[in-house]
């Protein structure tokens, strides 16, 4: 038995005191977002409309490398922070491989995954600013769940626009929302204009994250008091998130050990950033290589099938335009499981980084997920969640591979979540009723094809 521990946990005085900005090591930034009015860059005036001022200020910053952490969000993250990193033993075992697989677990919070790093990032921002409460969408139900806790903290109002398909199948995730206070709605619904727009479009539809982002920042402009705030590819998300990756290194670094690849599942990219954000400093600043992937369903391929191109981030075209790897904001995906990774783009800067050769991405199906998940939770004793369990597949296959050469690769990635409000979708698959959805090139040109036309 090596001397290095299964769990690996750092002090509580160890624990981040800033975040760490990647665009300020990025020599291409990201291209910035876009008035879909004027198609002119969006200034801190136009974004204060939609999101709290502090956060604007974030969002638009791509030169300091590191943000201080206020106080009150350091005091609310020591109830849970930090996080382990877990050697996977058994895993290894199982596997018989000679890889060294270890993994970052964000699931030691009652929300049950890395959302609320940045929901009570996000919910302090805007107590900070007066505001009564704040709108958002969640697709699989963490971001929801952990935005419900973060504002139930607080004492502002939460209310959340969430994916039919996951609203009816996840009922108990959405209880949770409920007990912490918040206001949960089905998406698309009949309580907004672009909502009702969407319906009369797509009758019988079972909802998208970029219908609820629609519906959401719809509900936010239309209310005094409140601001939208959103879980995943926005760049002050991935600053948040950036905690992970800075724990995960600093933990590493404890025992000397130098991972040779990284790997995190991508929807809209907010667990992937804030995994990979300081090993992809060191790579940018060309202090240190790594191989890094991202893992996205096939059933909706941004990264691997999509285009690099300014879209929307909503359904309802809303929002402002981002430039993003995307199969078009009018795509709605199959009603798979993986709920969290059901956006059509992706973040901007991962996007950035993807385009410019930074790292690779792969998509996998879904009952190859589900495989990999139920093996890993027979080995290691932790329910991952489905969108985490895309990791796992790719962790997995880079282990076998690493026993068909002999290579003794040191593979890192990140268990995003727990999968017990997911047993409908572990149902589906015991019984043998999922399937697995890929779009046709067909599907994902019409998509594409309705991409806003702007001049760069």
């Amino acid at each position: 038995m090596t001397d290095i521990p299964y769990k690996i946990y750092l002090e509580e005085t160890e624990m981040p005191e800033s975040w760490y900005n990647l665009r300020a090591d990025m020599k291409n930034k990201p291209a910035p977002l876009l008035n879909p009015g004027t198609g002119k860059p969006m200034t801190a005036e136009e974004l204060s409309g939609v999101f709290c001022a502090d956060l604007v200020a974030q969002e638009l910053d791509d030169t300091t490398p590191f943000i201080a952490i206020p106080e009150e969000i350091r005091n609310f993250y020591k109830m849970y922070r930090p996080s382990p990193l877990v050697r996977a033993y058994c895993l290894e075992e199982k596997l018989q491989t000679p890889a060294k697989i270890y993994y970052k677990f964000e699931g030691n919070n009652t929300s049950g995954s890395h959302k609320l790093n940045s929901a009570i990032a996000q919910a302090y921002y805007a107590k900070k600013q007066g505001l009564k409460g704040v709108t958002t969408e969640t697709g699989a139900g963490q971001w929801g769940t952990a935005l419900s806790m973060a504002c139930a903290y607080l004492g502002l109002d939460c209310r959340v626009y969430m994916v039919k398909i996951s609203y009816e199948q996840k009922p108990f995730r959405r209880e949770v929302m409920r007990t912490y206070g918040a206001t949960v709605t089905p998406s698309p619904s009949m309580t907004t204009e672009v909502g009702k727009k969407i319906l009369a479009e797509h009758p019988g539809t079972t909802g998208s994250l970029g219908c609820a982002i629609s519906e959401a920042v719809e509900d936010a402009v239309t209310h005094e008091g409140y601001r939208y705030v959103l879980g995943s590819v926005l760049n002050q998300v991935l600053l948040h998130q950036s905690v992970i990756g800075l724990e995960t290194k600093a933990a590493l670094d404890k025992y000397n050990i130098k991972p040779d690849i990284i790997i995190g599942c991508a929807g809209g990219g907010s667990n992937l950033g804030g995994l990979i954000a300081p090993f992809m400093g060191e790579k940018l600043r060309g202090e240190a290589d790594y191989r890094i992937i991202a893992v996205e369903p096939t059933s909706c391929p941004s990264f691997t099938r999509g285009v690099f191109a300014y879209d929307f981030c909503d359904t309802g075209m809303i929002c402002p335009l981002a430039k993003m790897y995307t199969i078009g904001s009018s795509y709605i995906p199959a009603p798979n499981h993986a709920g969290g990774l059901r956006f059509h783009g992706m973040s901007p800067v991962l996007s950035q980084l993807y385009h410019d050769g930074y790292m690779e991405a792969i998509s996998v199906k879904q009952t190859d997920v589900f495989e990999a998940a139920e093996f890993f939770a027979r080995s290691e004793g932790i329910l991952p969640a489905p969108e985490s369990s895309h990791a796992i597949k790719a962790a997995i296959d880079e282990a076998l591979k690493c026993k068909e050469t002999g290579e003794e690769k040191t593979i890192v990635f990140g268990l995003t979540g727990t999968g017990y409000f997911d047993m409908v979708a572990y149902e589906k698959f015991h019984d043998g009723d999922m399937t697995n959805y890929i779009p046709t090139d067909e599907e994902l040109a019409a998509a594409i094809a309705t991409l806003p036309k702007v001049a760069e």
